[in-house]
């Protein structure tokens, strides 16, 4: 073909496949998702316009050129295919001829007397002994096939024309060279065979049925508006069954004897491609295989009635039956020998669009992309739009199709991106949640910064007059127990104002090799623990040295162990930890104390929160210790249980610090 009869409408493609199941030459390459129709590899049988459900498909109209032929002053004859009753339903043919004479055509013609000749010479032909075998050649799209995709059987297609060439030329036998041919019919193909080089200039336009239905519209024909009228002659008989499966063979009283199995007659995608591929393997013993590529022109492409395939074929077998009774047989058989000698013969020619197939480590190579690895994997579900995981592979190394055609292949992507973005979308989150917690650090720094800078310097003041006071107070006085607590309360402002100054204190990291252990063991030391508290050391770093700022290091876990001690009151076993990897160690303080109940868990890193008493606690222990830990890029989380009927209860902080900045 010169130029691509069907084309895809990209935005109504849906990546459904259907039509690359359903292509019989598989003509369709999908690129990023979209089916595309290959031009030279396409047979034009329409399978894939028939089942797209989106409307994604669409045929070259060729409207336009016929009301150029219509309008040229030529006279245009009308060839109309004897399927026409399974589509045009709604009127008698009568109605139907008028309408095609009210849109300008001059003769309007029955293409089954085309297919009566055609019957003819094939009867003749099987009545030669010469132990050739053929394939007969009413269907374009089989022809199409051959020539394509078994280029070594095109010495056994029957070199016999179409009806619709064979009318065309009893036409210009009878007009005249000069009369121009439209063919009217339900099959795509047709339009592929009258470009074709061997039968060129013989049709010079078909229209579908449904681009007819398309004019009478844009021509406002009703039925009722026209008058009635009869075909031109000749007149068909018989030939009238070509478009029903084995019609042509009753047509040329060919019988498919199950018994001599001399012929052989098949239709549909599936049972085509089985019968042409036994054909050449010489496995179907035939002398003549007819075979169409829909299941009957009937079914074709180019047909807008949805009714069913049987209720088709009685529509047809009923008008059949009805014209042969109109039909004068002295005057058809006269017909009949008038035309005896048209010439119905024709030449192909090979077109070989065949693709080599790979070798089967590339096969393999394809497969291990899918996850198919051996043949468990293989699972032949077709949702590719290819029967075998293998075919899908072998097309995808010829370019027609891609990976993610595969369904089983696409979900297990489908499940390894949701937890990409599932994890993700947890770093996100925590990553907001920090970045919460530094806007609310950097805010009470800013205001603890002020409020200590304003507070220190009047604070130092009342302190020292306070302890003066003391110092001069006789110890039988009654003021002194008021002044020691003026002292103790100043005292203890102090040091909620130095903790506000190292809050508000912006640190840098600076970063020196140390034994995470022996820090460990430093804040350990800085910490008394009583005696009703147990300490266990668990150190499992094979590499215990790590980049990191000591004292900072040596504060997070002073602040933990302190907390840790607080919440065992009544005693318990404090526990140290650390593990790790080539990149990253992790510290855990662990006690078993009351735990930290779950409303609070969220809380805990907030400054000035505490769960202490009153006096006991500043709640900037764990915001600064958090700060530290977040400015060495690392993190720290809690497990906690305060509930005895869940089980043991205590907290556990791990701080993970990177080893290396």
């Amino acid at each position: 073909m010169s130029a691509a009869f069907v084309t895809t409408v990209k935005e109504r493609c849906r990546m459904c496949y259907t039509c690359v199941r359903e292509c019989p030459a598989k003509a369709i390459r999908i690129v990023d998702g979209q089916a595309e129709v290959i031009a030279q590899r396409c047979i034009a049988c329409g399978n894939c316009v028939r089942v797209c459900s989106q409307y994604a498909k669409q045929v070259r109209n060729t409207t336009d050129l016929v009301r150029a032929l219509l309008t040229s002053g030529r006279r245009v004859a009308a060839c109309l295919a004897p399927s026409f009753p399974a589509e045009f339903t709604e009127m008698d043919y009568p109605r139907l001829v008028g309408m095609l004479r009210a849109m300008g055509f001059t003769f309007v013609q029955e293409v089954s007397f085309g297919a009566d000749l055609v019957a003819r010479r094939y009867r003749q032909l099987m009545g030669k002994p010469n132990g050739r075998r053929h394939i007969a050649t009413t269907c374009p799209a089989i022809i199409e096939y051959v020539e394509k995709y078994l280029p070594d059987l095109i010495d056994s297609l029957a070199p016999i024309v179409s009806p619709m060439i064979a009318t065309a030329r009893v036409l210009r036998k009878l007009h005249g060279d000069d009369v121009a041919v439209v063919f009217i019919g339900p099959c795509i193909a047709k339009k592929v065979e009258s470009e074709s080089a061997e039968v060129a200039g013989e049709i010079d336009a078909v229209l579908t049925f449904l681009e007819l239905r398309e004019m009478f519209e844009e021509d406002r024909l009703l039925p009722e508006d026209v008058e009635p009228s009869g075909f031109d002659l000749p007149h068909g008989g018989a030939g009238a069954l070509f478009p029903i499966s084995r019609g042509m063979l009753q047509a040329a009283k060919l019988r498919e004897d199950l018994m001599t199995g001399e012929v052989v007659a098949t239709h549909g995608r599936t049972h085509m491609l089985e019968a042409l591929r036994e054909f050449a393997d010489g496995d179907l013993g035939a002398e003549l295989l007819e075979v169409l590529c829909c299941e009957g022109c009937i079914m074709g492409a180019g047909i807008r009635n949805e009714s069913p395939l049987f209720n088709r074929r009685r529509r047809v077998r009923k008008h059949v039956c009805w014209r042969m009774e109109e039909v004068d047989p002295a005057r058809w058989h006269d017909d009949m020998e008038t035309f005896a000698n048209v010439d119905l013969s024709r030449r192909f020619e090979p077109d070989d669009q065949r693709i080599p197939s790979p070798a089967q480590s590339e096969i393999a190579m394809i497969m291990a992309r899918m996850g198919k690895c051996n043949p468990d994997d293989e699972l032949n579900c077709g949702a590719c739009g290819y029967d075998t995981c293998r075919e899908h592979a072998v097309a995808i190394y010829k370019g027609l199709a891609e990976n993610e055609m595969c369904l089983p292949y696409t979900i297990d992507q489908l499940r390894q991106a949701i937890k990409e973005v599932e994890a993700s979308h947890a770093q996100l989150a925590s990553a907001q949640e920090a970045l919460v917690q530094s806007e609310k650090l950097a805010s009470m720094g800013q205001l603890a910064a002020g409020i200590a800078h304003e507070v220190n310097n009047p604070l130092g003041v009342v302190l020292m007059y306070a302890h003066l006071l003391l110092d001069d107070c006789a110890e039988q006085s009654a003021m002194r127990e008021d002044l020691q607590m003026i002292v103790e309360q100043a005292d203890r402002c102090k040091k909620i104002v130095a903790g506000l100054l190292h809050f508000a204190r912006q640190n840098k990291v600076v970063r020196y090799p140390a034994d995470m252990c022996e820090l460990a063991d430093r804040a350990l030391r800085g910490v008394q623990a009583p005696a009703n508290i147990a300490v266990v050391r668990d150190y499992q770093l094979a590499d215990p040295v790590a980049e990191v700022d000591r004292d900072q290091i040596v504060q997070v876990l002073t602040n933990l162990i302190s907390n840790a001690v607080a919440a065992m009151e009544d005693g318990g076993t404090l526990a140290l930890h650390s593990s790790g990897d080539a990149s990253r160690v992790r510290l855990s303080v662990s006690d078993t104390g009351v735990g930290i109940p779950e409303e609070n868990r969220k809380k805990i890193f907030e400054p000035f929160f505490t769960t202490k008493q009153m006096g006991k606690g500043t709640g900037l222990g764990l915001a600064v210790t958090y700060g530290i830990v977040k400015m060495h890029c690392g993190d720290i989380h809690v497990q906690s249980n305060a509930d005895p009927a869940a089980g043991p209860t205590g907290s556990t902080f791990t701080v993970t610090l990177p080893r290396r900045e």
